[in-house]
Order: structure tokens, then sequence, then C-alpha cells
């Protein structure tokens, strides 16, 4: 590629260090390009630093707490662990940097990348500002992510509220912790500091939790939350943060949220709040607007299936596009956007992409879910189910609760799978392979399953599902002329 006087010149020009613009940046320069990427912070964005590895680090804590608490389970003697929050965000931390060569600017220099310290601002077509210098580029990758985006409740800000990027520098466990949102993340974290000590509260303006997901699904983790001491306010509006007037059950507390509901205003005294009620792109300040790249009123970049944006020759990846906020859904994006940014190829974004709901029991899910095939094709949609109740390895480990569900069109074609049970994000890896090659709802019981296992329980709904639908009096009646005929033929 030729330099051009007075500016460096690149094939691609990564705006964002995080999952999807990393990925990006090195396959850009695995071919060869000449890639420079941009992160004003620290390379590794979101999920090393703030999302995936420190709240999975913080729920395997967690979790070993709770066993403890019920040994009795597995028929061992119960025991209240000891937990030093410090500990555990040392543990946290230690996970954090342990994968953080992985993500670091070392690495991506080593890759023939150039890594700058800067904020990226378009400055015209094919041109972009980072620090003092303007580059030139034939193509970009817009990959900010996203941040937690904190709501206007009057008095909230005054109670110094955590988000998922705060959280991790607690050093003492809060007694009274209040959590807003009842998604993915609220229930995480709820369920995490609850079985870690903190006596929590979660607020949801919905009538139930994690609205994406099944039914049957909301139900399974509400009542596992509520059965380990969570309290929650569902259907409440949080109306007012204001200093608490008085001690509550004879411990003093620092704030108490008002919260308007069906019985009129409840008040909830809580020691901190940790916010998470939704996540915000961050678009402010890259000069998108003189380069035409739209964006949306919800801050997101519009983007094709192309990860296209509407100006020229930029893409964009990631949760700056408002699509489904997951680290591998970054990292699919990336492997979309850079050989079309690239190469000018023609690939889209898949259709059948997975998401994991990390309480326990862990949600699993991809594709439609049963009420979305209902909608489509009534009493036709073919629905299979097994519970975990039933799944041998589950009650070896003391974990017999939950189901697998399985959903197909009138075709048998496998369309969508819910797994709300222990394992439920291992085993729908599996069902994303099925659902992502079309192949029928048979074919995964005809698949042989390690045994005794917990990613049987999929294996098993459809099981039970043939056996229903070849065990019916009519089906027996229709196979008993067959039958008799092959006795007569092999006397």
């Amino acid at each position: 590629m030729i330099e051009m006087s007075g500016s460096k010149r690149y094939d691609l020009v990564v705006v964002g260090g995080g999952t999807g613009g990393l990925l990006s940046a090195l396959i850009a320069a695995g071919t060869g390009a000449r890639v420079a990427l941009l992160e004003r912070d620290r390379t590794g964005g979101d999920c090393l630093w703030t999302g995936c590895v420190p709240s999975k680090s913080l729920i395997a804590a967690a979790g070993l707490a709770h066993r403890m608490r019920n040994a009795d389970s597995v028929g061992l003697t119960p025991v209240e662990p000891v937990v030093d929050l410090a500990r555990v965000m040392d543990r946290v931390w230690a996970a954090i940097h342990t994968i953080e060569p992985q993500d670091s600017p070392e690495r991506l220099r080593a890759a023939g990348i150039d890594v700058l310290a800067a904020t990226g601002e378009f400055t015209g077509p094919g041109r972009i500002l980072a620090g003092e210098d303007e580059l030139r580029f034939r193509s970009a990758i817009v990959a900010t992510g996203s941040r937690p985006d904190v709501p206007p409740i009057p008095g909230l800000r005054n109670a110094e509220p955590l988000t998922s990027d705060t959280v991790w520098s607690l050093r003492e466990l809060p007694d009274r912790l209040l959590v807003l949102g009842g998604g993915p993340i609220g229930c995480e974290l709820a369920q995490a500091f609850g079985r870690l000590g903190s006596n929590v509260t979660l607020v949801e303006t919905a009538d139930e939790l994690l609205l994406k997901e099944e039914p049957r699904a909301r139900q399974l983790i509400a009542e596992r939350l509520g059965a380990e001491g969570v309290d929650l306010r569902l259907g409440r509006r949080a109306s007012q943060v204001r200093p608490a007037a008085r001690e509550h059950d004879g411990g003093e507390t620092r704030n108490e949220l008002l919260l308007d509901g069906p019985a009129g205003t409840e008040t909830v005294p809580f020691d901190r709040v940790l916010v998470a009620t939704g996540r915000r792109p961050r678009t402010e300040g890259l000069g998108l607007e003189r380069v035409g790249v739209e964006v949306g009123a919800g801050g997101a970049v519009t983007v094709d299936r192309r990860l296209r944006t509407t100006g020229r020759r930029i893409f964009a990846v990631g949760d700056v596009t408002g699509l489904l906020p997951f680290t591998h859904v970054a990292a699919h994006h990336a492997r979309v956007a850079t050989p079309n940014a690239l190469f000018h190829t023609r690939t889209s974004v898949s259709e059948t992409l997975p998401w994991v709901t990390f309480t326990d029991p862990e949600i699993g899910h991809v594709g439609l879910t049963e009420d979305e095939a209902r909608s489509k094709w009534g009493e036709r949609a073919i629905i299979a189910e097994h519970d975990y109740a039933d799944l041998d390895r589950a009650i070896t480990e003391g974990k017999a609760y939950g189901f697998a569900k399985l959903v197909a069109d009138p075709h048998g074609r496998l369309i969508g799978a819910t797994v709300a049970a222990p394992g439920g994000g291992e085993a729908i890896a599996e069902l994303t392979a099925w659902v992502s090659r079309g192949e029928k709802i048979a074919a995964l019981s005809r698949s042989v399953h390690a045994y005794p296992t917990l990613a049987e329980g999929p294996a098993r709904a459809d099981d039970e599902h043939l056996a229903a639908r070849y065990s019916t009096p009519r089906m027996r009646a229709a196979l008993r002329p067959v039958l008799a005929t092959l006795r007569l033929l092999e006397r």
C-alpha cells in the first residue's frame, strides 16, 4: 500500500478495543492488512474488566458458598462459609489479570497492529483524528461498546450508585443491597451477593424477571431467588431515593427507596444500590455525523445485515449496534464485518445466536420461544420438554431442578430451545448447532449422548416427544397388522 504524504494511511482503522474491536484488528492483521486500533482507556473492553470475567468469577465464589450451606443435598454436613468480600474481589481481579495478556497492546503490536491510546474522531470521509495525528483509511470499524445507563430517579445519584462497571471496587459486603433491574445482570448479581451474605432487594418495573426468556424460565428464576432470600419487588416503579429518616430493624441505614406499586407507596431501606437497568451505546464524540453514520434514538449505530453503517466504508460491531449485547455476538460481528470491510465480501450476520443468563440454574437460549412459535403456527408448533427432576445426573449432583424445552416448526425442524437447568449454558451449544443447520428435532434423539451427563436433558426431551408421538392408540392400531404380518413371515 502506498503511503500518503503528511499522514498515516491504513487499510482498516478500528475504534474501540473491546472484544469486537480486538478480533476485528487481529483478523485484519492476519490477512496482511495495515491496521490501526484506537483505544482511549485499556484494551480488553467491558468483557475483561467489568463484565463476563469478573461477574463469572464472583458467581463462582457465590455458588460455592451456596453449596457449602446446602451440603446436605449430597449427604454432607452443611457449614456456613466465612465470606471476606475483599478476598473474593482479590480472586476476581486475579482472574482478570490472568486473562489480561490475551487482550494486551503487546500482543496486538506483536501481530502487526498499530495500537494508539486515543479517542477516535472522524473528521471527514476516509479520515479520523487519533490524538494529534490524522489517520487515513480505506475502511473503518466502530466498536466502542456500551456503558451502564443510570435512570433519572430523583436522589439516585446522591446515593453513589454502583453499576456493573464499578461494583468490582467493593471491599466490604453491603448489609442491605438494593438492585434496580430484573434483567440478566440484575438477576445474576442479586443472586451472587445474596449467596455471599447480603440482604438483597431486587426491584423491577415489569411484573416478571427476564422478559426475553421462556415464561417457565422466568418463573423458575423468580422462585429460586425468592427461596434464597432475595426480596423481589416486581411491578413497582422507583420514584425517589432519599436519606433514611430513621433506623430500620435496629440498624443504621443510609438511604431508602420509594416505590409506587399496586398497594401504594413502599419504602425499601438500603446501604448500597446497584443499578442494572440497561446499557447505552457509546457514540458521543466520535464525529459520526461528519461521515454520514446514522445513530438511532437510543444511541445505537444503524447497521444492515452485513454490519455496514450509512457512512461510506464504515462498519460497526458489538454493543454499539444495539443488537444482542453479548461478547460472543461481538466476536461473531467481527468475523462478519472485517472481511466485508477489507475485501467487499457479502457475509451477513447469523440469525442463530444463543445467549446464556448465568443465574443458578443457568438459562441457555437459542432461536424462537414457545410463544413465538405458537404465534406463527398455533397448535401445529411442536414442543418437547424434559424436567431435570428426572434426569439421572442432576439427581446424583443434588441439582434436580430445571427443564429443557425444544421448539420445532410443523415440519419437525428445530427452530429454538431453552435449557433452564444446571449446565444450561453448556447444553445450548449443541442445540445452536442443530438449529443453525436446520436439523429435524428427531435428530437430537438419534445422536448418542454420554451417560450420565447434564447435556442429556434436551435429548431426553426429544425421546419423550417421540415416545408420545409413536405410542398413541392410532399409531398402535396402524402398526398392529404390520407386526402380525412380520410374525407370520418369521415363523
